[in-house]
């Protein structure tokens, strides 16, 4: 069974259909903790280290407590609500996304409110080097972090006047932003502190090597269940060996 929702996850079915799939033996909301285990394991496949040009960028998605009982900083909204503030604030959660032009891709949250350059260093420090061609938006942030590494920095307004110097640009990171913001619309709103797992999920279905074929979804079931073993010691290595088989 646990084979097989995985394989519906990548239909990308929904949790009340999966367990249609599964013949109601295990309910939608079980399914949701298994969709979790399994996204927890997949954002532990590393980011390999970025190559010539970098495109980097900030997106914003709105704070959300979906689910959550006895809210106490405002009132519940409903599904799709606004932002009790126009513009950046501490009401949106920022997503830095960056991507090389071999579509290596980090997405990660950085927090509530603005993207600031030390947060910036802890995310993405460790796969970005002097080596590297930068190309964001004119954010301060992106100034100072690409000053402190020494690297080669192009910056894009956002009023669109220049959008391309050479083969710099951030099309790209930007196209990146719009396909993940069409995809994460199907959830009707995530909650943030499962943010990080569904930035996992996409960005694993928009890599360059997946493909909704039989072997990729065996190689993603072989991905997946290793880490998810290793990260969960009190389950029986009968349970996964027979996920791996």
């Amino acid at each position: 069974m646990w084979v097989r929702f995985i394989e519906c996850m990548i239909e990308g079915f929904s949790l009340r259909k999966c367990a249609e799939q599964l013949n109601d033996e295990v309910t939608h909301v079980t399914l949701f903790y298994w969709r979790h285990k399994i996204l927890s394991a997949l954002k532990q496949i590393p980011t390999e280290a970025f190559q010539d040009i970098v495109e980097m960028d900030e997106t914003y998605f709105l704070y959300s407590e979906k689910s959550k009982r006895n809210i106490a900083e405002r009132k519940p909204r409903k599904l799709g609500g606004k932002a009790k503030y126009r513009g950046i604030s501490h009401d949106q959660v920022c997503v830095l996304v960056a991507r090389d032009r071999q579509k290596m891709t980090y997405s990660g949250v950085l927090g509530r409110g603005r993207i600031r350059t030390t947060k910036l260093d802890e995310a993405i420090g460790g796969h970005l080097s002097d080596s590297n061609v930068l190309c964001t938006d004119s954010w301060r942030a992106f100034s100072s972090y690409a000053n402190s590494k020494g690297m080669t920095h192009y910056r894009f307004k956002s009023d669109g006047k220049q959008r391309v110097k050479g083969v710099n640009h951030i099309q790209n990171v930007n196209s990146y932003h719009s396909r993940l913001k069409k995809w994460m619309d199907r959830f009707n709103g995530v909650a943030t502190k499962y943010l990080q797992n569904y930035l996992a999920w996409f960005r694993y279905l928009d890599s360059k090597e997946y493909e909704n074929t039989a072997s990729n979804k065996k190689k993603y079931v072989g991905q997946i269940v290793p880490v998810y073993c290793d990260r969960h010691e009190h389950q029986t290595s009968a349970f996964c060996l027979f996920l791996l088989s």
